[in-house]
């Protein structure tokens, strides 16, 4: 024999992939009887095939509990099991707990649910609301679970799913006897339910365990016989063996389980529960005394961080005290400086005070001059202004006696034109007779020719002369006399205007302490105007 026939024959594996909820393996098996390809990797999934009629009691272990609680999320959130927006909103807030722990604001900020995925689906297009809007609808009910540990958090999600409807159930599609009507067969814990094709949750009729006598399979025909033998068998078919065989084993496994949960345990699942009651209680002791020491590391860490904050305190305390003491010392030292120059500006002010008060004296005699000089100032002003009345209705008088005047001038030129014409006429009759009697004659009467010739010429020349100086003498009195008014009229306005311009100089020169109100110079006669009547007796003048 070689020592090649000594070794043994190598047995042929095919590689495998075993995914749970949570992790996966890879392994190498032996290939036994089975069909399997040899040269791929072949997947299995690690899940519950029974579900529990009541999880608190009969998830003894805490990995059993966890598996199960992520294959039940991930069905509520596959939408394989129904359930309300409501209740989905309660299970991802305790699902958050089992992830997160106890909520904290300050940990967990706004957007620390983005990425998790928490609701299903159809919950999510039934309203619209935003995802921040969700989150904070879960935020809510997750902060009230506080205290609560994983395991705890993910027993009180298991209990409200084990009462949803479709919790549980394994649905198949069958036909009726006979009438080839589509159904729906469920298979769950309790039993077997019947079904229409579009309602899951709602059975049209159920087989619960407890009242099953037999349940009897040839191809593709089953037979649901009832205890009471006075019910009627149900027969249903269905056409796939392969689904068949799975509706035999789930309705064996879980009548098997439905009939050994109503027994008193087995030794095994005593000791099992015992054991797993014990490590409940010791991990619960565990966090007691964990919470325990965190509470007395936190409060130690408090009053560390209170001891130091109070350390820093009294030391800023100290620096300001210090600092205040300095600034006292310098404040002390400028204080007796400000209160020297306090006196001496005391002083001062004193002295300013003394000249204040002399100073509105003097402007309170000032004012008191002033308001006596605008008094009088405004009293010649009335008057310049009567006066200046007065002279126009002088001037218009005066006008008016030029004209009457000038009128009587006329008349007595034409008087005098026609005494001369007169006279030349009666000098031109007369003539003759005196050119007659140029020798002269004998005297026949008192008066001679010489005499008569010489009457006739003192009276045109008696007559002239006397008109003519009475008239010349009178209009150049009356011209003198205007003129005289007239200029005093205008020294008094100019006096009157120099005296107005220096209150207006003292008025300036008091400026700030008193406002004294501007006056107008008193209305006056144009230049025109006042100088009319003047202007018409000269024009007179020069006509004579």
């Amino acid at each position: 024999m070689s020592i090649l026939g000594l070794k043994k024959k190598q047995a042929k594996t095919f590689k495998v992939k075993v995914s749970t909820m949570d992790a996966e393996m890879e392994f190498s098996c032996e290939v036994l009887d089975q069909e399997v390809p040899k040269d791929s990797l072949i997947t299995f999934h690690f899940l519950a095939k029974f579900f529990p009629e009541k999880v608190e009691d009969e998830l003894v272990q805490e990995i059993t509990q966890h598996l199960f609680f992520l294959q039940v999320k991930k069905q509520i959130l596959d939408e394989e099991i129904f359930c309300s927006p409501e209740a989905s909103v309660l299970l991802a807030s305790y699902a958050v707990q089992a992830k997160y722990g106890d909520y904290d604001p300050n940990f967990h900020k706004p957007g620390f649910l983005a990425q998790d995925e928490l609701l299903p689906k159809r919950v999510l297009m039934q309203y619209q609301m935003t995802p921040d809007m969700w989150e904070e609808k879960i935020t809510a009910w997750y902060a009230e679970h506080r205290n609560i540990t994983r395991d705890e958090a993910e027993m009180e999600y298991l209990k409200i799913a084990q009462d949803l409807e479709m919790y549980g159930v394994s649905y198949f599609s069958i036909t009726q006897n006979k009438r080839d009507t589509e159904l729906l067969l469920g298979v769950d814990a309790q039993g077997l339910h019947i079904y229409s094709p579009n309602n899951k949750l709602s059975p049209n009729k159920s087989f619960p365990w407890s009242g099953i006598r037999n349940i009897s399979y040839s191809e593709k025909e089953f037979t649901i016989k009832p205890l009471d033998k006075k019910k009627e068998v149900f027969k249903f078919y269905s056409s796939q063996l392969r689904v068949n065989k799975l509706i035999l084993q789930l309705c064996i496994g879980n009548h098997d389980l439905f009939m050994r949960r109503r027994k008193v345990d087995s030794i095994e699942v005593q000791q099992m529960k015992a054991q797993a009651k014990e490590e409940k209680a010791r991990k619960k002791v565990e966090r007691q005394i964990l919470a325990r020491e965190k509470q007395m590391r936190e409060e130690a860490e408090r009053a560390k961080e209170e001891m130091e904050h109070r350390l820093f305190q009294l030391q800023d305390e100290a620096r300001m005290a210090n600092e205040a003491l300095l600034r006292s010392e310098e404040t002390a030292d400028l204080l007796a400086e400000k209160a020297q120059i306090a006196e001496e500006e005391a002083k001062l002010l004193a002295h300013k005070a003394a000249e204040a008060e002399h100073e509105r004296q003097r402007l309170e005699v000032t004012a008191l001059k002033t308001k006596e000089e605008k008094r009088l100032m405004e009293q010649k002003m009335r008057e310049a202004e009567q006066l200046a009345v007065k002279l126009v209705e002088q001037s218009e008088r005066r006008l008016k006696e030029a004209d009457h005047l000038k009128q009587d001038l006329n008349e007595a030129k034409d008087a005098e034109r026609r005494a001369k014409q007169k006279l030349l006429e009666i000098t031109k009759s007369t003539y003759p007779l005196i050119a007659a009697y140029s020798s002269p004659p004998p005297s026949t009467g008192p008066e001679s020719p010489d005499r008569t010739v010489d009457m006739a010429s003192s009276i045109r020349m008696d007559f002239k002369d006397s008109d003519m100086k009475r008239l010349s003498m009178e209009i150049e009195r009356e011209r003198l006399e205007y003129m005289e008014k007239s200029k005093h009229l205008q020294d008094q306005l100019k006096e009157l205007k120099s005296e107005i311009e220096s209150l207006k100089l003292e008025e300036q020169h008091q400026a700030g302490l008193y406002s004294l109100r501007s006056y107008t110079e008193p209305p006056y006669i144009p230049h025109s105007n006042r100088n009319s009547a003047y202007m018409a007796q000269m024009a007179f003048y020069e006509e004579v």
